[in-house]
Formats: C-alpha cells, sequence, structure tokens
C-alpha cells in the first residue's frame, strides 16, 4: 500500500510517501516554517511525490496528523486530506499527533511506558500516556500544568514532547513536538480506516475568537 502522509500539527509543514510493503519512506519533504501552512502544503506534497518518482493517482491511502496542536494548522491538513481523498476516490485516515510523539519514543527507549506531552501554552498541556506496547493509557486531554504535575506524580517512563519539561516527572526523552512525518505514514498504514476518522482533535477552543460588540447579527 501506498500512503501519502500529511503533517500540519504544529509549526512543522510535511509530506511523505511511504510503501507499506517495503517499510521504506519513498519521498519527502517539508520545514518547520511556524506558519502559512496553507500556502505551502501542496507544494510539500507536490515535492514527495516527486521525490518518489509517483503519480498522485499512485496513492492508495491519505493520513493525516489531527491535533493536537496548532488549530489553523490542524484545520488545513484535514481539510486537504479529506479533499485529496474525495478527489482520488481513496480512504483517508487520522493520526493522533500525541500517538506519532509516543511512538518516537518508545522507539527510542523500548520497554518503557510514555507520557506524550505538547505545551499548549496558557499554563495548559495535551497529554497522553502509553504503555510499553504502544496501547493508549489515557485519553487524549488539556489539563493545567498543576493538574498534570499531580496527575502523573509517580510516572515512571520516557516522557516525550514540548509539555514534558514542564511536568518534571519521568525521564526526558525529546522536547520537540515536529514529528516524525514517517512516523506519520506508518501509524496511518496500520490505522483502520472505518474508525480512524480524519477529524480534527481540538481539546479546547481556538484562541482567537470573534469579538461579540462587532458579530453580524443573522436574518
Amino acid at each position: 500500500m501506498i500512503v501519502l502522509a500529511i503533517d500540519t500539527s504544529g509549526s512543522g509543514c510535511s509530506a511523505a510517501v511511504y510503501d507499506s510493503g517495503t517499510n521504506t519512506i519513498l519521498g519527502q519533504s517539508g520545514a518547520d516554517i511556524g506558519r502559512g501552512h496553507a500556502e505551502r502544503l501542496m507544494e510539500s506534497v507536490d515535492a514527495a511525490l516527486a521525490a518518489a518518482d509517483r503519480p498522485i493517482g499512485a496513492i492508495d491511502r491519505i493520513a493525516v496528523t489531527i491535533g493536537p496542536g496548532s488549530f489553523t494548522g490542524i484545520r488545513v491538513g484535514v481539510a486537504t486530506a479529506r479533499g485529496l481523498a474525495l478527489a482520488l476516490g481513496k480512504p483517508a485516515v487520522g493520526v493522533s499527533s500525541l500517538h506519532v510523539i509516543a511512538e518516537e519514543a518508545r522507539t527510542a527507549t523500548p520497554g518503557r511506558a510514555v507520557l506524550a506531552a505538547i505545551d499548549a501554552k496558557r499554563d495548559e498541556v495535551y497529554l497522553q500516556s502509553y504503555d510499553a506496547a504502544g496501547q493508549a493509557v489515557t485519553a487524549p486531554e488539556a489539563l493545567s500544568v498543576a493538574d498534570a504535575r499531580e496527575r502523573f506524580a509517580g510516572f515512571d517512563g520516557s516522557v516525550a514532547g514540548s509539555g514534558g519539561e514542564l511536568l518534571g516527572v519521568g525521564t526526558p526523552v525529546g522536547a520537540a513536538d515536529l514529528v516524525d512525518i514517517a512516523v506519520v505514514a506508518r501509524l496511518g498504514a496500520a490505522a483502520d480506516p472505518a474508525s480512524a476518522k480524519p477529524k480534527p482533535l481540538y481539546l479546547r477552543g481556538p484562541d482567537a475568537k470573534p469579538q461579540a460588540g462587532f458579530a453580524v447579527a443573522r436574518a
């Protein structure tokens, strides 16, 4: 199966073409751009396809990170994945950013439980814990740093992601939120399209909200 993987959940904008039969990344492209995912994503997709020497029609499945993370970035990535899936008549699946971060840590420290934590700003973290086999132990959630410290005070495992250093528990194995697009591709290939729908995983509302005083009443 040939998978097109897309990530816009954080400051990175990446795409990769993956062959699940040989467990090989055929081509990839991307950069840490901060903002401007809508303008750069298709450029990354085209570059990944060119590097893989595959036409878009050769794609069997699209995998996309669904968050938590950047509200705008997630929206761009999911909308693009859905649009490509519709145009190609192929399935699209969603992959949690926390799951990707946890899998990276589990590969680096095999045999250990993992707590994936993303700095959500405003003194909050997005986090989810996984056992040593990679199975989710808790649901993804947004917690205050204080509540997260209390909840996971006795955690004895690997801690990954930018929120890890805020918690002061476990063994840090990475503090970046730039997800590995190869892991997105592998998790996407293994996902069940019937249950892993590409639906944004927003654990809280957007930071930018309309000003009620300037809202236009609907007729």
